[in-house]
């Protein structure tokens, strides 16, 4: 009997502790938004120019900008699926940047520029549904512009 309860309470243990293991693990978005904004950061003050991929430290196919006021519905329907914590963009010079890999989104970023300390800006000849994309074959150099500790990365 003593051993049936000791088996129960372990293993009670057990699926508590994976249940908040799993409630601490960030999202894959939110781990490579991480590492973008180190890398955008760590870019050099010398540099004015820079490709895309050299301060994205994942594996990306496309990336989309969308503009102010897109709802959340046109994004799912532009990208190909939902996903959790996607915002609006709720005012002008909001980013709204979402990458994808496979068909899956690995980076995703909004806000203002000045609240993340970077920004990515761009405007494409490809242009679905509510976004515009950049294609990893496409050209990706962009201006490197720093304005109050900011730095902004524009094409």
């Amino acid at each position: 009997m003593k051993s049936k309860k000791t088996i129960v309470i372990i293993s009670f243990g057990i699926i508590c502790i994976t249940i908040f293991i799993n409630l601490l693990k960030k999202d894959v978005w939110v781990v490579n938004e991480e590492l973008l904004k180190e890398e955008v950061l760590s870019i050099e003050n010398s540099v004015e120019t820079i490709n895309l991929l050299d301060v994205t430290p994942f594996d990306w196919d496309v990336v989309y900008s969308f503009g102010p006021y897109t709802p959340k519905e046109d994004i799912y329907k532009t990208i190909g699926y939902k996903w959790d914590t996607i915002s609006e963009t709720v005012n002008e010079g909001m980013n709204q940047i979402v990458f994808l890999n496979d068909g899956k989104v690995v980076c995703y970023f909004y806000g203002y520029p000045e609240s993340n300390g970077y920004g990515i800006s761009f405007e494409s000849e490809n242009y679905k549904d509510a976004g515009y994309m950049l294609y990893i074959k496409d050209d990706l150099n962009f201006q490197v512009e720093r304005r109050d500790s900011v730095v902004y990365l524009r094409n």
